[in-house]
């Protein structure tokens, strides 16, 4: 499937299969990331307040803003990034999500992370104000962070959240 490139509800251009979806309110999907604040770290995990992984933390602001997930998420390995060339989590996210440019991006913009340089993306966080995010990060659960240049330069896809 080719990848249409076109201009989104907002007027901004996406790049999806699904542009023409309208996108979820931002101050809402802050509000919801934000509820998920102090859980704690858990592999592969998605429970508010029990435990999460970053893909996890997305995974439940999803089912809150969007509804259920449209398909199961396989079991994943810690490693999972390092193997293979394909950028799994950005081929997701095209599918539900409309998605813009890393230089256009927005509060409330589900964010991946090219963690080092040639890489694929593999960590996720929503972006909350123009320069803070929140993420679930090993060893200190879901927080909120500046997102600062170092983070910045590792942004390699952009996605925004569907209305229900």
């Amino acid at each position: 499937m080719t990848n249409v490139v076109s201009a989104g509800n907002d007027g901004r251009q996406c790049i999806a299969s699904r542009c023409t979806r309208a996108t979820a309110n931002p101050a809402r999907v802050i509000a919801i990331a934000r509820s998920w604040l102090g859980t704690p770290y858990h592999d592969q995990a998605s429970l508010r307040g029990v435990g999460c992984d970053c893909l996890g933390l997305a995974r439940g602001v999803w089912r809150e803003i969007v509804g259920p997930e449209p398909f199961p998420i396989p079991p994943y390995s810690r490693d999972w990034g390092e193997t293979g060339p394909r950028e799994v989590l950005a081929e997701g996210a095209r599918r539900m999500m409309p998605e813009i440019a890393p230089s256009d991006v927005v509060p409330g913009a589900l964010v991946l992370f090219r963690m080092t340089p040639r890489a694929i993306a593999k960590h996720v966080g929503i972006l909350t104000g123009p320069d803070i995010f929140l993420h679930a990060y090993e060893r200190l659960g879901v927080i909120e962070e500046p997102l600062t240049p170092s983070w910045r330069r590792r942004i390699a896809f952009v996605f925004l959240f569907p209305q229900r």
